[in-house]
């Protein structure tokens, strides 16, 4: 069947599209190729991408005509968006990547009638500074990501109300593994560890637990979906290991792989920071058959071997 993946050449998008290709799916990508981090990152995801056929189409999703990349769409998986918790990122990008993104991809595919099911890839930013709740708690983020990534479910959710669009939302947590964004945790520790460089940590996040989550558990939840869009649609899910371990765990572990300690920077703390998340996935477990596997320390030993032999060795650190 044809699928569509936004935010394709991204981290998580990217190991998606090839999942689905790989499985014998005829697989669209769309990605701006914003500048959020170096192009250069996203385009080896597109390499590996190209070669397993997926066909990428460098379009953004506010501004460009979609219909012809979502023509014939069975499923959008909808990843694309501003990510992260910056205070360096204004609102107004939160909002237009989005917020306005979203409704200008929910307008689009309005028109496809082959449309089985559009998947909203939301956050647990939603939740906001704990991260325990099942999907029926009411949501407080703390951020502008989580604002707006929560106005983006609900734009998806609301024409469902209205229309009986066809869409769902997954929510996820933690995400880890090969192709992580450089500003996340465990690449910037590999990078500094590498580089015999201070690795800068907000103060008081050792102590953070998170729900680390494989990007291989994560992309089996999604593709669960395919088999059983009847099950989900109209409903709000969360996707996550429900495993908790603190930063500082994860830290170690890192370190431990690679042989070295960091040189940790101690840096103020950061507004917005999640303190504790920890997926209550009981829901996903009952409608999708979630059942998420991978240890932290197997992930993360998959995600040192990527970064040295894919980013280090071709020195993309340095993008």
């Amino acid at each position: 069947m044809k699928i569509v993946v936004t935010g394709a050449a991204g981290f998580i998008g990217s190991h998606l599209a090839e999942t689905l290709a790989n499985q014998g799916h005829s697989v669209v990508g769309i990605d701006s190729f914003t500048d959020y981090y170096a192009a250069q990152l996203k385009q080896a995801n597109a390499e590996d991408g190209a070669a397993v056929g997926v066909t990428l189409h460098r379009l953004d999703l506010t501004v460009d005509d979609l219909t012809p990349a979502l023509d014939g769409a069975e499923f959008v998986f909808h990843l694309a968006g501003q990510p992260g918790i910056s205070a360096s990122t204004p609102l107004a990008d939160y909002v237009r990547n989005n917020v306005v993104a979203t409704d200008k991809l929910l307008t689009a595919c309005q028109q496809q009638s082959s449309l089985r099911c559009l998947v909203n890839v939301s956050t647990s930013s939603v939740y906001g500074r704990h991260a325990y709740d099942p999907e029926a708690a009411a949501p407080k983020p703390t951020s502008y990501y989580g604002v707006t990534k929560l106005a983006a479910e609900q734009l998806a959710l609301a024409l469902h109300r209205e229309k009986g669009f066809p869409a769902c939302s997954l929510r996820i947590f933690s995400v880890y593994g090969p192709r992580e964004r450089p500003e996340k945790l465990y690449p910037k520790l590999i990078r500094s560890i590498l580089t015999d460089t201070p690795f800068p940590l907000y103060e008081g996040s050792q102590a953070h637990s998170r729900s680390f989550t494989y990007v291989g558990d994560i992309v089996a939840g999604f593709v669960s979906v395919l088999d059983q869009p009847e099950k989900v649609i109209g409903e709000i899910i969360n996707l996550g290991s429900d495993v908790e371990m603190t930063t500082g765990e994860g830290i170690t572990l890192i370190e431990q792989i690679m042989g070295q300690k960091a040189r940790l920077d101690i840096r103020p703390k950061r507004p917005g920071d999640q303190l504790h998340t920890c997926a209550n996935i009981g829901k996903a477990r009952e409608l999708l058959g979630y059942a998420p596997h991978t240890q932290l320390a197997d992930g993360l030993q998959a995600e040192v071997e990527w970064y040295v032999k894919r980013i280090y060795a071709n020195g993309l650190h340095e993008a």
